[in-house]
């Protein structure tokens, strides 16, 4: 329960960074790139026993890793081009509304236990999860479906991958190597977007960017480690997990955007957070 707990609380913090980001001009692609290479670097260094890089591509997990590094910053820019095109709360439901992916295939894949309660309980927290998260923005936007619906599956297969990966390839002792990989191979693909943007656009790379970089990095580290050692407990079903997990930041968030950036809090995002509490209940007592 403890890592679960974190993970929510690092994945919350991510939340307030991204904030600050937004009030201190921060380019984000430059501090994300810079994150990525911290959290590599942590995992490398906090990783049990030595392992050479150039033995990377031996493990077993490795193209696992490679193939959610890709995902990390693809997401990214899906994310993005959401928010712009469509909006924020549309880019915020899309998201979060994607942990039924990760819960619908841990039924089916991991012959997950299905009952009446867990059920309504699930129900419940999507229902949640859209109520607290929309907002009333002053101007609609209207960019079409395509961009929603490639961040609620490639969200959702996110989640799904990384407990496919857990389960069959990461052993217990490989988490921080593990998760730095997969960091460091988010690194390359940003890097590499960095490369042809700068070729159009020749601009330095700011200090500011380097440490909001930093300062992303460490929570970002953790709050996957936790969410990977979360998973790795056997006593808790990854379609409660992952439930618990995205309701539970969706919850801290709202209040975190309540009480420091005085974000407004509607008739919705209330009746949001109060079922969010009632299907975190249900689904933990199924």
């Amino acid at each position: 329960m403890i890592y679960l707990l974190l993970s929510i609380l690092f994945s919350t913090g991510l939340f307030v960074i991204f904030k600050y980001f937004g009030i201190y001009k921060i380019d984000t692609l430059k501090a994300i790139f810079v994150n990525y290479i911290v959290a590599f670097a942590m995992g490398i260094g906090l990783a049990e026993g030595t392992v050479s890089l150039t033995e990377l591509p031996q493990q077993s997990w490795f193209f696992g890793a490679l193939f959610l590094g890709a995902l990390f910053v693809s997401i990214f820019f899906v994310m993005a081009t959401t928010a712009q095109r469509n909006g924020v709360s549309v880019a915020s439901v899309a998201g979060k509304m994607s942990v039924v992916v990760p819960v619908l295939f841990g039924t089916f894949l991991y012959n997950e236990s299905v009952t009446f309660l867990k059920v309504i309980g699930i129900l419940i927290a999507l229902i949640a999860v859209y109520l607290a998260s929309v907002k009333d923005e002053k101007s609609t936007k209207s960019g079409g479906m395509l961009f929603p619906v490639l961040l609620f599956f490639g969200s959702g297969i996110i989640d799904t991958t990384l407990k496919y990966v857990e389960v069959n390839f990461v052993p217990k002792e490989d988490v921080s190597l593990f998760s730095g990989s997969l960091f460091g191979i988010a690194a390359v693909f940003a890097a590499t977007i960095l490369f042809f943007q700068r070729i159009r656009n020749i601009s330095s790379f700011g200090v500011k960017n380097i440490i909001a970089g930093f300062v992303l990095g460490v929570p970002n580290y953790f709050s996957i480690i936790f969410l990977i050692k979360a998973l790795q407990n056997e006593d808790f079903e990854s379609s409660v997990l992952f439930t618990v997990n995205n309701v539970g930041i969706v919850i801290l968030s709202t209040f975190v955007g309540l009480l420091i950036f005085k974000e407004t809090f509607s008739l919705k995002n209330k009746i949001g957070v109060v079922l969010a509490v009632l299907g975190i209940i249900l689904v933990t007592i199924a």
